[in-house]
């Protein structure tokens, strides 16, 4: 198997130290966020997560100023389908490939909230935004493997003599997450995508709902967060303290925002940590941030060699990459790098070796 490639999500804001604190993006600290991207590059971080939604910066003009401050460093740009057009939309992202030297992926995200794709005045229900998602994704793919012009009718867009003069850089396209938790997310990821990204659950549990996707060929990629320190009682003690005086208001809102969400991701990541004993899904994943953070905030909790025998443990299942998060999460980011990453690798180098030598 090939090494797992770790991603990181670019923090919100100057980024929360705390699990059951208010999102702190209330301001772009743009200086900060290159020093973030700078440190990740030097750490040996994969890619970026540049997430979207109505409580963040855009992402697209900040990949292409981040873009101009690294060298190695991956931009995995979230998007909606409704905002932009195809042709645009393929325009832009083409752009940022000469910006950043073949240095953007996509993932295309449906949405999850009726009452947010409201403020873009989108109004469609969740199977119809799958629907356009993959018209959409029809049309990309025209445009990074055919011939222009491109014409086309169809229930979402139409388009008359399509084309673009500036391709993807090396005449290729970009790498496509699909986001979501759905039958019809996991089929488009399917039909169009490369990974399927999804919120985190037991190495167990990812394989019992991955069998189409491995055997059409397709990667699983999870969002999660990480907490690892030099021993297990360490790292449960950081937990203790991070959940101290949480913020109820806050987990009202969340909770208020989840019943309106139409996301089978976010409902279900809802149901595991609802469903989970005492706040832990399994001896390793800890659920008691989701109520205040979300689906991503499932955390592996443990010492360095648990945390990466535990993130090891789900490549059987199909698992290929990671995009994590911490509190604080910079200062995770920099303790995984230097304590969690290399145990990953050596144990990869002798599973590696082992099946060698069978």
């Amino acid at each position: 198997m090939k090494p797992l490639k770790i991603n990181w999500g670019a923090p919100r804001g100057s980024g929360n130290t705390r699990a059951s604190e208010k999102d702190l993006a209330h301001e772009l600290d743009l200086d900060g966020l290159v020093s973030f991207a700078q440190e990740a590059e030097a750490c040996g971080i994969d890619g970026l997560l540049m997430a979207i939604g109505f409580h963040l910066a855009d992402p697209l003009p900040l990949i292409g100023a981040l873009a101009r401050e690294t060298k190695r460093l991956n931009y995995i740009l979230a998007y909606r389908p409704g905002l932009l057009s195809p042709t645009l939309f393929a325009q832009v992202v083409n752009t940022l490939s000469w910006m950043s030297n073949d240095r953007v992926s996509l993932n295309l995200v449906a949405g999850i909230s009726p009452e947010e794709q409201g403020y873009y005045g989108d109004f469609l229900a969740h199977d119809d935004r799958y629907h356009r998602s993959e018209e959409f994704l029809s049309l990309l793919h025209r445009f990074w493997n055919e011939s222009h012009p491109i014409s086309h009718e169809g229930s979402f867009y139409k388009l008359e003599k399509a084309r673009l003069g500036l391709p993807f850089k090396g005449n290729g396209r970009p790498r496509i997450y699909l986001s979501g938790g759905s039958s019809l997310a996991k089929q488009t990821a399917i039909r169009w995508a490369d990974c399927w990204l999804r919120y985190g659950d037991t190495p167990e549990g990812i394989l019992a709902s991955n069998g189409d996707l491995l055997q059409a060929n397709r990667e699983i990629g999870l969002r999660m967060h990480v907490l690892a320190r030099p021993t297990r009682e360490e790292a449960l003690a950081e937990i203790e303290a991070m959940m101290a005086d949480p913020d109820e208001a806050h987990r009202n809102t969340i909770r208020e925002f989840v019943a309106k969400s139409d996301s089978e991701a976010v409902k279900s990541s809802f149901r595991l940590a609802d469903a989970a004993k005492n706040d832990w899904v399994s001896p390793m994943l800890w659920s008691g941030a989701v109520a205040y953070r979300g689906g991503p905030a499932l955390c592996v909790v443990g010492s360095y060699a648990e945390v990466a025998q535990y993130l090891v443990s789900y490549k059987p299942a199909g698992v290929t990459e990671f995009i994590l998060s911490g509190w604080p999460t910079r200062a995770e980011m920099r303790r995984f790098c230097e304590h969690v990453l290399p145990i990953i690798r050596d144990l990869e180098r002798r599973a590696e070796t082992e099946s060698r030598a069978a």
